[in-house]
C-alpha cells in the first residue's frame, strides 16, 4: 500500500495559486529595499529625470562618499555600536536574573508580582511623566539614557520564565547538595542551560537598539551622543544633506542630490543589522515557540 497520494485538480490548482501569492509578498516586501539600494548607487542628478527600476542606469559612489566624509555619522555610528552592545548585555543579565526569581515556585507573593508586571504591559505613564523622571534622574544628554531605562522588559521576563521553568529540576537540587547558592546555580547551571533563550532576547533588544531614534530625539541634545537612527531622522526631516554634500571637497555638486544623500545614509545604517539578522533567525524562530509546546 503506498503512502503517497496524487494531488486533486483543486488542490493543485489551490498550491499554485498559493506559491504565487507568496512570490507577489515577497516581492512587495524586497522590491522597496532593491531601489533605495539601486539608486543610492546610482548619479544623484541622473536619478532625478526617473526610470530607474532594476540596476543602476549611471553608477556612482559619490552618495557615499558624501556620507562617510561626515563627521556626524561615524560619531553616531559609534554610539549606536556602543548602546547596542552596552544595552543588549545589560538588559539580558539583568532581565534573566529577575525572571530567574520569577519562576521559583517558592518565591512569595509571585502571583501578585505577576499581575503587576502584566499590568505594565498595557498601561504606561506616558511621555511627559516620563521625561520629568528621566529628568530628575540626571540622564538628559548622557549616555545612560540608552541603557538604564531600557534595562528591563516584563515580556522578556514571560519569555525567560516559560524557558526556566521548563529547566529539570534536578539540575538544581544536584547542585544544592555540592553546596551551591542561588546565584552560583543561576550564574553556572541556569545561564549556560538556556542560551537559546538568552540568543533570542539579545536579538530582539539588540534590534530595539540599534532602530530606536525616539530616546535621541527627545532625551539628547549633543549631537556627540545622538545615535544613527537619529541622525538619520534629522538628515530625512532636515536639510542636513546639503551640508553634508558640501563637507566633501572637490565632489561635483552635478552628481549628487539632497535625496541621493539621503538613501545612501538608509543603506549604511541598515545595512548591519539586515547583515546580522539572518545568523541570529533560528534563535528568533526557537524564541517565539518557547513555552508553546508542552509535553
Amino acid at each position: 500500500m503506498s503512502f503517497l497520494r496524487r494531488k486533486t485538480a483543486g488542490e493543485a490548482v489551490f498550491d499554485a495559486v498559493n506559491n504565487v501569492m507568496m512570490l507577489i509578498i515577497c516581492f512587495l516586501t524586497l522590491y522597496p529595499i532593491w531601489y533605495v539600494l539601486v539608486h543610492s548607487f546610482n548619479d544623484g542628478a541622473d536619478a532625478m529625470q526617473g526610470g530607474i527600476f532594476w540596476v543602476p542606469r549611471v553608477f556612482s559612489l559619490d552618495n557615499y562618499r558624501a556620507v562617510f566624509a561626515s563627521s556626524g555619522i561615524m560619531t553616531a555610528m559609534g554610539v549606536t555600536v556602543a548602546k547596542t552592545l552596552v544595552g543588549t548585555v545589560i538588559h539580558v543579565f539583568f532581565t534573566a536574573m529577575v525572571a530567574y526569581a520569577y519562576s521559583r515556585r517558592e518565591l512569595i507573593g509571585r502571583s501578585f508580582y505577576m499581575i503587576v508586571g502584566t499590568i505594565t504591559l498595557f498601561f504606561g505613564g506616558g511621555l511627559i511623566p516620563t521625561y520629568l523622571l528621566i529628568r530628575d534622574l540626571g540622564l538628559l544628554d548622557s549616555f545612560w539614557v540608552y541603557i538604564i531605562p531600557a534595562m528591563f522588559s516584563f515580556f522578556d521576563l514571560i519569555i525567560f520564565v516559560s524557558f526556566f521553568r521548563e529547566l529539570p529540576d534536578a539540575l538544581e537540587e544536584a547542585a544544592k547538595m555540592d553546596g551551591a547558592n542561588d546565584f552560583k546555580i543561576f550564574y553556572s547551571i541556569v545561564l549556560p542551560c538556556s542560551m537559546p533563550v538568552v540568543a533570542t532576547i539579545a536579538l530582539f533588544h539588540g534590534v530595539y537598539q540599534w532602530n530606536d531614534y525616539f530616546t535621541g530625539m527627545i532625551y539628547i541634545n549633543d549631537t556627540n551622543l545622538q545615535p544613527i537612527q537619529t541622525f538619520l531622522y534629522r538628515v530625512v526631516a532636515q536639510s542636513s544633506s546639503n551640508q553634508m554634500m558640501a563637507a566633501v571637497p572637490g565632489l561635483a555638486a552635478q552628481t549628487v542630490t539632497s535625496q541621493s544623500i539621503k538613501l545612501a545614509t538608509m543603506v549604511v545604517t541598515t545595512l548591519p543589522i539586515v547583515l546580522a539578522y539572518p545568523f541570529l533567525q533560528k534563535y528568533f524562530v526557537k524564541g517565539l515557540m518557547i513555552g508553546s509546546i508542552k509535553g
